[in-house]
């Protein structure tokens, strides 16, 4: 049996929400809500990145066959660069539940930080993608569905190896950034570079 919790709050219309991809280098970011039935319980399910990619997707399968409700919300990169990764990962939490088919009554949010949804209360939960199934649910959504749009774009701009990477900052990232300078995917706003010389704008 799983360890990860069904709910917060007992009796309430819970939807857990994460996203991925906040500390990438390039590409969006991506913010799932899932509200799981009561009696849902998944032995594999935990944090997207205690999973191999193998599990992510067969769960992936599972949570959108067994939710009540589940959506993916997305901020492309210029809109990271305009209102900084933080905003931007709120922002695409709202887009994940504004599609939700079912109002959720109370938010589980994994992290220290959000900007409240309008007319619903939530909890902030530190590691939640490691406590809550909901927020696990949530962490695979997020997760998988950047993968699929990071190898998408990877067959246009090879030489940055995100079919490996997923727009995180590996040594063959940044050297590849070096080399050829930034694709129209990267946030100009980051660090592309450690001491951004010779970059190519």
């Amino acid at each position: 049996m799983s360890n990860l919790a069904p709910y917060l709050q007992k009796g309430r219309i819970e939807a857990g929400c994460d996203e991925a991809g906040r500390g990438c280098l390039a590409g969006p970011v991506f913010a799932a809500a899932v509200i799981l039935p009561n009696n849902f319980s998944n032995d594999i399910l935990n944090d997207s990145k205690k999973l191999s990619e193998k599990k992510r997707y067969l769960l992936r399968e599972t949570i959108e066959k067994e939710a009540i409700a589940w959506a993916v919300g997305i901020v492309d990169h210029k809109e990271i660069d305009q209102i900084n990764i933080l905003n931007a990962s709120f922002l695409a939490m709202h887009r994940a539940i504004d599609q939700l088919k079912i109002k959720p009554e109370h938010l589980l949010i994994d992290g220290n930080r959000f900007n409240a949804y309008n007319g619903i209360d939530h909890s902030c939960i530190i590691k939640g993608d490691g406590k809550f199934l909901s927020i696990a649910a949530a962490s695979v959504l997020a997760k998988t569905y950047r993968d699929d749009f990071m190898l998408s774009i990877h067959k246009k701009y090879p030489k940055f190896d995100w079919n490996n990477n997923k727009g995180y900052p590996t040594k063959k990232h940044r050297l590849a950034i070096r080399e050829h300078g930034i694709t129209p995917y990267h946030r100009k706003s980051f660090g592309l570079l450690p001491d951004q010389m010779e970059l190519k704008f």
